[in-house]
């Protein structure tokens, strides 16, 4: 007998079915909850409590710390596994053979050319432009040139789609970075690989021959495989919803990315170095800012602690440090920004306000600290998100439209003015 809830209003009694997920996360499927109260319905502003789809990507157990993709565990992906390796058990839902990863790659550098009218659009930004805007209408703007929507009944067009935009995205990442800079706008390297070509791009001056560093780009494959999903994120449930309307991949990719530009979403990063540089341009003082940080009367928040998810720790942050040491004692930086966020870590980690209540280093903490090392410009931050989420979304979006999950269009509580007469302008 499958189990249900019952839900009482004015005394007369409605049961809804029970749904049980493969872990165990029980939902009360209400989707008839309208029909059968005669309009009664839920409010759930941020849909805290609410799931808005049924998913088989993406596990997230904030309470234990548990992230897995595909039921692999982000540990084992981020030791074992590459980036590429990991988009495609996203997309596709099962790690890649090596002749599958073989032929995912090189159809993804078939793809990797950029029509020439698109350096037009980035020449028309200026320089001050910040990166996420750029990149959110670049993403849009290959809707232009590839106007045929997508028949997701076809395996072998949802392949071609998936494989343009993993080629096209990081030579729009890598532009938009070298635009601000005034660095000429590059190609990759068939004979590299994903990550390296991304770097490459980024990276090389056009005086110089490009030197690949492998606990850079180590550090880099890290971080793009521990952003590449994260369950129904604010950016992911706004592509699924643009998606559901059935915009087109890119146009959905595009909402996403500016849906991640935000400071509580991605932008998250790029807010933890603003407060780095607040702190050294405040003398550097880092107890003093940890006492700032633990009185309640005082706004100042440390930003990159905690998470509004992970009530322990975040699996990701782990996994992350050890590149972010890495990659600090390779580079050997001297930047007194990094000095601070290490004195913050530290004591953090050590001290009993934090410790108690599981206020750690999160993965937004250690993205900002390596991305600085790299000679990432900050505003950047969020793009470099956007490239490690974009398997994800592409995921996403293809569960949502091979599902057939209808239009997303939420309900409300109207609470405004009831019926008011109409009063002619000149009686006002």
């Amino acid at each position: 007998m499958s189990k249900t809830a019952t839900l009482e209003i004015d005394g007369k009694k409605h049961e809804f079915p029970l749904i049980t997920g493969t872990e165990n996360e029980v939902a009360i499927d209400i989707k008839t909850l309208r029909a059968a109260t005669g309009g009664v319905t839920t409010i759930d502003p941020g849909y805290k409590n609410t799931g808005s789809c049924e998913s088989a990507i993406t596990f997230l157990n904030g309470e234990e710390g548990i992230l897995r993709y595909r039921g692999y565990a982000i540990e084992d992906l981020a030791e074992k596994a590459d980036f590429l390796e990991v988009a495609y058990l996203l997309i596709f839902g099962d790690l890649p053979t090596t002749e599958q990863l073989e032929k995912f790659h090189n159809d993804i550098k078939e793809e990797s050319h950029v029509d020439e009218d698109v350096k037009k659009i980035i020449e028309a930004f200026p320089k001050s432009a910040h990166p996420m805007g750029v990149l959110s209408s670049l993403t849009s703007a290959l809707t232009a040139f590839n106007p045929s929507s997508v028949n997701v009944d076809s395996e072998e067009d949802m392949y071609k789609a998936i494989v343009k935009i993993l080629g096209k995205f990081p030579v729009l990442v890598a532009w938009t970075m070298r635009k601000s800079q005034g660095q000429p706008l590059n190609y990759g390297s068939k004979n590299l690989g994903y990550v390296e070509n991304i770097l490459k791009m980024m990276f090389e001056k056009p005086n110089e021959d490009y030197k690949q560093n492998d606990i850079l780009l180590n550090a880099l494959d890290k971080l793009l495989i521990l952003h590449a999903d994260h369950e129904q994120n604010c950016s992911t449930s706004t592509v699924r919803m643009v998606g559901s309307s059935h915009a087109s991949l890119f146009a959905s990719l595009s909402s996403g990315i500016s849906a991640l530009w935000g400071p509580l979403h991605g932008g998250a990063n790029q807010a933890v170095l603003e407060m780095l540089e607040a702190i050294k341009e405040d003398g550097g003082d880092t107890k003093k800012f940890m006492a700032k940080a633990k009185d309640k009367e005082d706004p100042f928040r440390l930003m990159g602690f905690g998470h509004r998810v992970y009530k322990n720790f975040d699996p990701r942050a782990k996994i992350i440090k050890v590149a972010a040491d890495e990659v600090l004692g390779d580079l050997g930086v001297e930047d007194p920004v990094l000095d601070i966020a290490k004195g913050l870590a530290s004591e953090a980690l050590s001290d009993e306000y934090f410790v108690k209540r599981k206020l750690y280093p999160n993965v937004d903490f250690y993205s900002g600290i390596i991305y600085r090392a790299m000679g990432i410009p900050v505003e950047m931050f969020t793009v470099m998100f956007a490239l490690g989420r974009l398997p994800g979304w592409i995921a996403q979006w293809k569960e949502m439209r091979l599902r057939k999950e209808p239009i997303g269009r939420p309900r409300q509580v109207y609470i405004g003015e009831t019926h008011r007469e109409f009063t002619p302008l000149e009686k006002r």
